[in-house]
């Protein structure tokens, strides 16, 4: 089917120039569907994407439309992909960031986060140039292209868009605190790091059962840790105060935790901290990047000598989403208090700038870019040539010196 008109799109073109611009809206070819934007959300990778932090590293290549956690309603669908997603026009959905390419051995081992098999890498929403056609692919627009290799999931209506906004860091809670570490009922879970995922992580910890659940971060964080508490935590601890592991096994009762995960940011002492905080045979999760800073003193014999798990994660798996969008319709949480700021496409480098903390007074937890509602695009009915263009089929995943794989990939 041929759209008619443009969307407003925020385009990266390098670090920190962000420029609102107008793109064409693309034909939709019988296998892809357009969604209008209704709400994205604003991780720390957005901030590094934005201060061009990750460029060395994962790229992306400029420019480029950021914005890798969408949430939004379908424009418009072609009739295999209504078919195949079972998806028609007005439904809500999240969209995941990583766009698998079904081929490489990830993907065909139900590993797709870590697919490596495309020519542009990575492959994600929020990361993809501009230059590839149809250019629409990050959330911070107006509308954004849905590729058939998308993965999508049904949200009901009744969900507030700005809770339905949360999806992708609630997620990562249950998948780093929940999904990966086996945690059980009565487990002793402790959170090292408060931004968004920490606080995931207590939702995620306490659904699961755990307690106690005890959450640390700086003093900056104070009006995150009040809100962990509210979020089930049973006791927060500021950093800088003394010594944070007695702190926390004070909260503890003296009982070393079950499962300790590290979603502190650029600050590589925290994984000494949860060295010492986990019991023998217990689990260390690393979710938080240290920006390439190594870890003084690695304790390798420790961990070898008292049995640890030590499990890095990257990005989410599918079911960690199914179980987040079921954690956001039962609507049993206060998840609105964690969306602190909204901003239109215009103000996104605001919207950025308020999540780094670089805006004194805000006090932000999550931080939602809420495009306009301008009406809905005109569809001209017809249906599209089973040759209706679409991306090129993936490659063949290209060999590096290390083999496939990449650095990171959008959380």
């Amino acid at each position: 089917m041929t759209m008619a008109g443009t969307a407003r799109a925020v385009l990266q073109r390098s670090p920190r120039d962000l420029g609102l611009v107008e793109l064409p809206l693309p034909p939709i070819g019988p296998d892809e569907a357009l969604l209008r934007v209704e709400a994205c959300g604003i991780c720390g990778t957005d901030v590094e994407e934005y201060t061009g932090a990750l460029f060395d590293s994962i790229g992306p290549t400029s420019p480029f439309i950021p914005g890798h956690e969408p949430v939004g309603r379908i424009a418009a669908i072609g009739a295999r992909a209504a078919r195949r997603w079972r998806l028609a026009e007005g439904d809500r959905v999240v969209v995941e960031p990583a766009l698998p390419c079904g081929a490489c051995r990830d993907c065909r081992t139900g590993r797709y986060v870590l697919c490596a098999g495309w020519d542009h890498y990575p492959m994600s929403y929020g990361f993809v140039p501009a230059g590839i056609p149809p250019g629409l692919w990050g959330g911070f627009a107006d509308h954004m292209y849905l590729h058939p290799n998308s993965v999508l999931h049904r949200v009901s209506d009744a969900v507030d868009v700005r809770a339905a906004a949360t999806f992708n860091a609630l997620a990562a809670g249950i998948e780093w605190a929940a999904e990966v570490p086996g945690t059980r009922a009565g487990d002793c879970v402790v959170v090292l790091g408060a931004g968004q995922r920490g606080l995931a992580c207590v939702l995620a910890a306490r659904a699961a059962g755990a307690d106690p659940v005890v959450v640390t971060g700086l003093a900056s964080d104070r009006h995150r840790l009040d809100l962990a508490l509210e979020l089930g935590a049973t006791g927060a601890v500021e950093a800088g105060g003394g010594d944070v592991p007695e702190r926390v096994l004070a909260l503890t009762g003296g009982a070393p935790a079950d499962v300790v995960i590290d979603v502190a940011s650029r600050d590589p002492a925290t994984v000494l901290d949860a060295l010492r905080i986990v019991r023998r045979g217990g689990t260390v999760v690393l979710a938080g990047l240290k920006g390439g800073r190594p870890v003084p003193g690695w304790p390798v014999d420790e961990v070898v000598t008292r049995g640890l798990r030590v499990q890095g994660v990257r990005a989410v798996g599918h079911t960690s989403f199914r179980r987040a969008v079921a954690l956001i319709e039962a609507d049993d949480r206060p998840l609105h208090k964690i969306v602190t700021h909204t901003f239109d496409l215009p103000d996104a480098a605001e919207a950025i700038e308020t999540l780094a903390g670089n805006r004194p007074g805000t006090a932000p937890v999550s931080v939602v870019i809420t495009p306009g509602s301008p009406g809905s695009p005109v569809i001209t009915p017809g249906s599209a040539p089973a040759n209706d263009p679409v991306p090129p089929p993936p490659t063949h995943p290209k060999e590096g010196p290390h083999g496939t794989d990449h650095p990171e990939t959008p959380r």
